[in-house]
């Protein structure tokens, strides 16, 4: 049962004109849209007018898929969430990085700076890479091992939590009549040396205004649920079925508190696609508009990449090949590997039927529906165990986000599910969650290396 004053978290995860990959050829569309920064303003702005928790923007360092296929190439989203964030006031600002392809000291203190330039609004997920045209980008002939891409990734976000933690709270003085800005013995190398990293520290930036930057964790392979255990507050995941939402939500949570952590300190937002009409038929209509939008052999050609297999050992009109790959042979995105493979088998989907249906959202929840209907869907995961909030995916932007906060979102809140107003100015106080103290806070200035005399 939901405890009668639990209330959902939405976040809407953007993408140039839509989750849907035929969205950018609606004649409503700009296809220019993903390096137009107002259309990201207007995006996040819309978001805030719902009090949705935050806006949240994927990222690889890789040009992903076929660029005749859908609208292509990237903001760099760092850059991206500190010009949203001067047209914003309240809502989260979440990126994604990644941790195969960065250094801790780089990245931690982006996010800090982010964090500062949105006065405490900023996130990061965190991704690994999977994909070898990845890896060739930065000198390497192929991907890393999948476990040892997770180990380093649990690494990177403990130097990094740590580098967060070099400075206390009250480091900085400002005692302009002793003439002395910061206090030496307040700020700390941490001298991390692990199997991945050794860093000195101590981070060139103050500690930021929520301490730590909300963390974000999207894999759902085994040690993907293990990282997000052990470091994420907020977890993005992928469920076609209640049952294994259900079997998700209570794994991860059963997970964290073994990990020493409590359950209530990380929430878990499976991903749904929202279409939306004024009657279900004007929904459905809608959805298979759309689907008759996509050209089946660019989607069939990422389709066979996901799977390891050629193009042509997927005839459109015929099943998946019963001999796949098995799980245990995947070295990137296992969890979005099982997901379709199921969704194909138990549904018995065509390869051309199950195009259709990855097509709205790569293996995420596609719903049509009326707003009520919408609401319905999403209130039966959250009071069924299988969901803390929902990752908000519109196949049209922006019409779709729209339409959701003006139409889908007031139902929620008469519901009594869903903020009226903004209760707090920060990312983590859109989530419940409190200001992470400082590891370092209470430790003899003595015990650790000070850096000499900065000022």
């Amino acid at each position: 049962m939901t405890p009668p004053d639990r209330q959902l978290h939405l976040n809407a995860f953007l993408m140039s004109t839509g989750h849907h990959e035929a969205s950018w050829r609606l004649p409503e569309s700009d296809p220019f849209a993903s390096t137009k920064i107002e259309h990201y303003r207007h995006l996040a702005r819309t978001a805030e007018r719902g009090k949705l928790d935050s806006i949240f923007f994927a990222d690889s360092p890789v040009l992903f898929g076929e660029v005749g296929r859908r609208p292509a190439g990237k903001l760099e989203p760092t850059v991206l969430l500190t010009a949203i964030a001067a047209a914003t006031e309240k809502i989260g600002l979440i990126a994604t990085a990644s941790t195969t392809y960065n250094d801790p000291f780089n990245l931690a203190r982006r996010f800090a700076s982010v964090d500062w330039v949105s006065g405490g609004r900023a996130g990061w997920n965190v991704v690994t890479t999977a994909g070898p045209d990845a890896a060739r980008n930065f000198g390497v002939d192929d991907q890393p091992a999948h476990a040892v891409r997770y180990e380093r990734a649990a690494e990177f976000i403990e130097v990094a939590q740590k580098l967060w933690d070099s400075w206390d709270d009250d480091a900085i003085l400002a005692d302009k009549a002793d003439g002395v800005w910061g206090d030496d013995t307040r700020i700390r190398v941490i001298d991390h040396e692990g199997k991945h990293f050794r860093v000195r520290g101590p981070l060139n930036v103050p500690r930021s205004p929520q301490g730590h930057p909300l963390v974000v964790q999207a894999g759902s392979s085994e040690n993907g649920k293990n990282l997000a255990a052990q470091y994420a507050e907020a977890v993005f995941t992928a469920h076609q079925t209640l049952s294994d939402a259900q079997e998700f939500y209570s794994d991860l949570k059963a997970r964290t508190a073994a990990a020493g952590r409590d359950p209530e300190g990380i929430k878990i937002l499976p991903g749904i696609v929202p279409v939306i009409g004024s009657t279900e038929a004007e929904a459905l209509r809608l959805e298979r508009e759309l689907d008759e939008l996509i050209k089946p052999e660019y989607a069939r050609e990422q389709l066979a990449k996901t799977l390891r297999l050629a193009p042509e050992d997927l005839p459109l009109d015929r099943q998946l090949p019963a001999d796949l790959p098995s799980e245990d042979d995947i070295e990137g995105a296992k969890s979005r590997y099982t997901l379709i493979v199921e969704l194909a088998r138990r549904e018995q989907l065509t390869v051309r039927q199950l195009i259709g249906r990855l097509g709205g959202g790569r293996g995420h929840r596609t719903f049509s529906g009326t707003p009520e209907q919408v609401a319905d869907a999403i209130q039966e995961w959250f009071h069924a165990g299988a969901a803390d909030g929902f990752n908000i995916m519109p196949p049209v932007l922006p019409s779709g986000l729209e339409i959701f906060v003006d139409h889908v979102v007031p139902v929620l809140q008469q519901r009594g599910l869903f903020r009226t107003e903004y209760t707090a100015s920060t990312l983590r106080g859109h989530y419940g969650l409190e200001r992470p103290v400082n590891r370092y806070a209470g430790t003899a200035a003595q015990e650790l290396t000070s850096i000499g005399s900065a000022f």
